[in-house]
């Protein structure tokens, strides 16, 4: 299946159109399944995992990214995630000046400490351009564990380092995080 996806994606960027929508048809489930984990579950919101796919496959579609593989489409689908939430955010704080401040689970980017911690959105995205400020490649593999669901070797993949190094950086990105949003 990575094989299959890494052609379409290179079929995508080559301009075929049919290549896009297939590759659409088989990742669009695995992203919303993302998303859903980002919102958490049983919550009322008034931005759905659908709504957050679909705006984050706008921004891709409208990118011109030379797309290695599987792993570098998942990592940047993360990251249009993430801006899609904090836009989403930052317009509705507009509109109620703060008042109904979005909060996510970072159960994923944090599974190993047990339990769902709820997470401001905001205060997140700020932590994480702090953290980046600090050290880039452990808030990217975050980002990419977090918003991306992504698995630790394909983290790696994309980084270019090694599983224990994206363990190092997920330890000490995930305690840094809790320091800062304590």
């Amino acid at each position: 299946m990575d094989q299959d996806l890494t052609r379409l994606l290179h079929g995508w960027r080559a301009g075929d159109e049919a290549s896009r929508d297939r590759l659409l048809a088989q990742v669009y489930d695995a992203l919303r399944g993302m998303a859903a984990a980002r919102l958490g579950r049983g919550r009322s919101h008034t931005l759905q995992p659908t709504a957050v796919v679909n705006e984050a496959l706008l921004r891709l579609l409208g990118n011109d990214t030379d797309w290695e593989d599987r792993a570098h489409f998942f990592a940047l689908a993360a990251l249009k995630m993430r801006a899609v939430l904090v836009d989403h955010v930052r317009a509705r704080a507009a509109e109620k000046r703060g008042g109904d401040v979005a909060m996510l689970t970072l159960s994923h980017a944090d599974r190993e400490a047990g339990g769902d911690v709820e997470i401001d959105v905001l205060a997140l995205h700020q932590a994480l351009e702090r953290l980046a400020e600090r050290d880039e490649r452990a808030a990217r593999g975050l980002e990419m564990a977090y918003f991306g669901g992504m698995e630790h070797k394909e983290i790696a993949c994309v980084l270019g380092v090694s599983v224990p190094t994206v363990e190092r950086d997920l330890r000490f990105a995930r305690a840094w995080l809790n320091q800062q949003l304590a």
